[in-house]
């Protein structure tokens, strides 16, 4: 039957700043490396074998996958790499540091910005430091302002039907090495997930979620490799 692991990226150097990242291409530290690593071999411990392995174009993301495949001894992999993974998009809080930006509106406004579900934070300013419409690897794409959980599920939902689930559905074990909430967002959808639920979904950094599936896609078992710091998971039917 298909499995699929889904992997959160390492600690980058925004995470340890405390910024809003979104769609900024920062890489990992040097924690973030040694939790891909480890994610890796606990992908190995537990006799996992990848037919292929998806991430976003977000070096975080993609030295993740890497780091992960080379603990797990399968470097070999083949990698799909689309922008559809990428972060949930910050907009306007893009760059500014959480603690900051929670002085500055209030704790209870950040906290509807970060965790609502469909309430995104204020458009990023077009012409600015993070402006990614000019940015090749979206060349052809309509570029966001904003997004909100809800739109990022509705950008990586058409990809995972596409791309993802025709290969799990063919038995194949995939990798998907990305982001807090294009995660989020996968495991909303697969999981059946209510609006009001999803917002206590948190998916830690480093630790693989092994989520085993039935023909139809249903998940039949979920577990973190890393029980030490394993997050509450949506119940399996």
């Amino acid at each position: 039957m298909p499995a699929l692991v889904l992997l959160r990226h390492g600690q980058s150097q925004w995470n340890l700043e405390n910024r809003f990242t979104g769609w900024v291409d920062v890489d990992l530290t040097a924690e973030g490396e040694a939790q891909a690593t480890k994610g890796g071999e606990l992908i190995k411990a537990a006799g996992l074998k990848f037919d292929r392995a998806y991430t976003s174009v977000l070096t975080r993301a993609m030295r993740t996958n890497e780091l992960a495949l080379a603990g797990a001894g399968q470097s070999d992999t083949p990698v799909v790499k689309d922008w559809r993974l990428n972060e949930r998009h910050y907009g306007g809080l893009t760059g500014l540091n959480k603690a900051e930006t929670a002085e500055k509106h209030g704790e209870e406004q950040v906290t509807i910005w970060r965790r609502s579900y469909d309430i995104p934070p204020p458009g990023l300013a077009p012409g600015g430091e993070y402006d990614f419409a000019a940015d090749p690897r979206y060349a052809g794409h309509a570029v966001p302002v904003t997004e909100s959980l809800k739109t990022t599920l509705e950008r990586v939902l058409p990809y995972w039907e596409a791309e993802i689930a025709p290969k799990l559905k063919a038995g194949e074990t995939l990798l998907i090495a990305a982001h807090g909430n294009s995660l989020r967002a996968i495991v909303k959808h697969l999981f059946n997930v209510p609006d009001d639920k999803i917002v206590g979904v948190e998916i830690p950094t480093g630790n693989p979620l092994l989520i085993e599936l039935d023909g139809d896609l249903k998940p039949t078992s979920a577990r973190y490799l890393d029980e030490s710091r394993a997050q509450p998971l949506p119940s399996v039917a």
